[in-house]
């Protein structure tokens, strides 16, 4: 028992000053001390600060990926193995956005260590972006049922640019209320979840523009 908490007391700490500081400026011995342990139980427990970064973004991300599956089958389910793609659209960004914005969200831990792996590319946390990527095959699956007159390749870019949208919202919220001097309420987030899925939406079911040939190609 002494063990757990100790593991649980470095990754509360951890996560508190990476919110607070970033990535780059907190180092171990920030951490042990925050924690009120020694740095032989950061090495016994994690190895390193990258596993630590790991372990943590690991944590978040299973929370925030078990609710979006949750949501997309749950509207399978209610269409009979197919989903409109709004509502595929809304359970894949609607999680993240609401994990991360809104007045009680953007003051917990666990909200402020999330914007800051979205800000900040640190390399554990990027390896796991790109190795954990199987829940997003099940949306992908789930919009080819929902719009078979797509190419995969349409899917793929609508997919990316959705999570690309709800990335950047909450990335920079500070500047879009700064910009629109607060006629965009970043605190309504389901409004600003309506609003990624509604331009995503529109983006997958428009017609369908042939990207242009680039200089480079139409001189070979």
């Amino acid at each position: 028992m002494a063990s757990d908490h100790t593991r649980s007391a470095i990754l509360a700490a951890a996560e508190r000053l990476y919110a607070d500081r970033g990535f780059g400026d907190v180092t171990l011995r920030d951490i042990v001390a925050e924690a009120g342990v020694n740095l032989a139980a950061v090495n016994y427990h994690f190895g390193s600060k990258d596993e630590l970064i790991a372990e943590l973004f690991v944590t978040r991300s299973i929370a925030t990926n078990r609710e979006r599956l949750h949501e997309l089958k749950a509207a399978e389910e209610q269409g009979g193995g197919r989903a409109p793609i709004e509502v595929i659209l809304r359970a894949l960004v609607g999680p993240t956005l609401r994990g991360c914005l809104g007045p009680e969200n953007q003051r917990s831990t666990a909200a402020r260590f999330m914007i800051r792996a979205s800000i900040e590319s640190v390399p554990p946390i990027r390896r796991i972006k790109n190795r954990e990527i199987d829940h997003l095959r099940k949306f992908v699956g789930a919009m080819r049922r929902s719009l078979p007159d797509r190419s995969d390749v349409d899917i793929y870019w609508g997919l990316n640019f959705a999570l690309a949208m709800a990335h950047h919202t909450i990335r920079e919220s500070e500047r879009l209320t700064k910009l629109s001097e607060g006629k965009c309420d970043l605190d309504d987030v389901e409004d600003v979840v309506a609003r990624v899925v509604s331009v995503a939406t529109m983006a997958l079911t428009a017609g369908r523009m042939e990207p242009k040939v680039s200089s480079k190609v139409a001189a070979r």
